[in-house]
């Protein structure tokens, strides 16, 4: 993942707000370590910290079309680029950055052009002809992005909230699936998938449909120029993207660039669920496989610096995203820049204990619908800041456009649950992969249950937070709540 700040229309273009937006954008540096750049037009800023993935040695920003009047500052992966390209039929290309494709989109099809990219990203787009500008992200909000407006009426943009909470008077999150027109003056949303709605759908079952949905999302993401991984820890999700990987990487660039054994990686505290199961699984898909021990005390000790890059008070977010902020700096030291994750699966097919207790099709729908509507503040957030600390990029193939519109079109009736029939949660994801002919995994890890990451990874984790809550943090008095509440608008410790 990389890292942007745009700093659009401040009516300062000095040397000293060159100057700062420069400090700022070295706030997002973890997450861009290989190179930096910035563009100024007037008093309108574009500044990128990059990691590069795609096209290493030219494929620097801010990105540009062929005369330099559009300019672009991305973070994220656009996975159909190369048939993007042949699109373009008119357009010399500078790079062969998969991003480069965005400033020659808007000048064919201007603002109209962001359903037509197959990623994660977010970027802004400044056309200096006129001065306008549009900030898009992608549909679920994989990339973290952030908007806040100065005192100026400037408007400011960042991958991370430590890029604008000193400068602006107020900010938010960008919201998933919206583009901004400076033109327009506001947000609309550009992603209308027809589960949005939270109609309920009808498309029978069909578990070839879904598994060659699933198996072309991941097979879309090996596209790199750099070593890359799969985090595997054992249960279904990322066992499933690490058997479709294997299985596929034989003929690919990527295999033909790094070799076509697989490495996988696994963290956890000694003795843990995931480290045992992801052991067997990797012996069986044949993987490299790297696994990572941590200590109790190692958690509590990240847990300040986890908070600093993660950006939220969340607990659940916390306690899952410690484990893979550490995992992240040991895959970093191996040189490994990429990785394939299994986020957003629970949230698709309802893989959550609690949704046993749904009373019916309809309610079940609307309860996924509204759990992939909220990634972005939860799993996703985890993922992309937690690996993007060390300059890692997590890509999450459950949450492929394409995938989704699958998996949410089918009839919810075999999403539920029902123990009497042999159906545990995500029986239909289960079901697809269960081939007897060519296995993707053993039968006990295709119908293993679901572990929570933060349970996985250790049960004492949990209980060893809890012990030292208890022991250091102050519970407040009713007189402490009446002041937190005045003082803290939004969340109150």
């Amino acid at each position: 993942m990389c890292g942007i700040l745009a700093v659009l229309g401040c009516s300062d273009d000095s040397q000293a707000k060159r100057v700062r937006v420069l400090e700022l954008s070295r706030r997002l540096k973890h997450r861009g370590p290989d190179w930096s750049g910035l563009y100024q037009h007037g008093d309108f800023y574009l500044a990128h910290q990059r990691l590069a993935i795609i096209d290493p040695a030219s494929g620097d920003q801010p990105l540009y079309n062929e005369d330099k009047k559009i300019v672009v500052t991305v973070n994220g992966e656009i996975y159909n680029h190369e048939a993007l390209r042949e699109r373009l039929t008119n357009h010399k290309f500078r790079t062969g950055s998969d991003c480069d494709v965005i400033a020659h989109l808007y000048e064919e099809y201007g603002e109209n052009f962001v359903d037509m990219l197959d990623g994660m990203f977010s970027f802004v787009l400044l056309d200096t002809r006129d001065n306008s500008f549009i900030v898009a992200r992608d549909a679920i909000g994989i990339t973290s992005l952030y908007i806040g407006w100065g005192l100026d009426g400037s408007i400011w943009i960042s991958s991370e909230l430590k890029g604008l909470n000193d400068d602006c008077e107020h900010f938010e999150a960008f919201p998933p699936g919206h583009l901004y027109s400076s033109k327009s003056g506001g947000l609309k949303r550009w992603y209308n998938p027809t589960w949005y709605s939270e109609a309920i759908p009808s498309t029978p079952y069909d578990p070839l449909v879904l598994r060659q949905a699933f198996e072309n999302a991941v097979i879309k993401r090996l596209m790199t120029d750099v070593p890359f991984g799969v985090l595997l820890s054992g249960g279904l999700d990322s066992s499933l993207v690490a058997s479709i990987t294997a299985r596929h990487l034989a003929g690919t660039k990527a295999a033909r660039q790094w070799g076509t054994q697989l490495h996988s990686f696994c963290v956890g505290l000694e003795g843990s669920p995931d480290l045992k199961y992801a052991k067997e699984v990797a012996d069986y898909l044949g993987t490299v496989h790297h696994e990572f021990h941590f200590t109790v005390q190692d958690g509590i000790d990240a847990i300040e610096e986890v908070i600093y890059h993660v950006e939220t008070y969340d607990v659940t977010t916390i306690r899952a995203s410690t484990p893979m902020f550490l995992m992240s700096r040991k895959i970093k030291s191996l040189g490994v820049k990429m990785v394939i994750s299994g986020e957003g699966s629970d949230e698709i097919f309802g893989g959550y204990l609690y949704f046993h207790k749904a009373p019916n099709k309809e309610e079940f729908h609307r309860e996924t619908c509204h759990k992939i509507k909220a990634l972005h503040q939860y799993d996703c957030l985890r993922a992309n800041k937690a690996t993007s600390a060390w300059g890692v990029e997590a890509r999450v193939p459950f949450l492929d456009k394409d995938f989704i519109n699958v998996a949410m079109a089918i009839d919810p009736e075999w999403k539920m649950i029902n123990p009497q029939e042999g159906r545990l949660e995500k029986w239909i994801l289960r079901k697809a992969f269960d081939d007897e002919e060519r296995p993707y995994l053993p039968k006990h890890v295709l119908y293993r249950q679901k572990e929570q990451f933060s349970d996985g990874v250790g049960y004492s984790w949990i209980d060893g937070l809890k012990a030292h809550a208890e022991q250091h943090v102050h519970i407040p008095s009713y007189a402490d709540f009446a002041i937190f509440i005045s003082q803290f608008c939004f969340y109150w410790p």
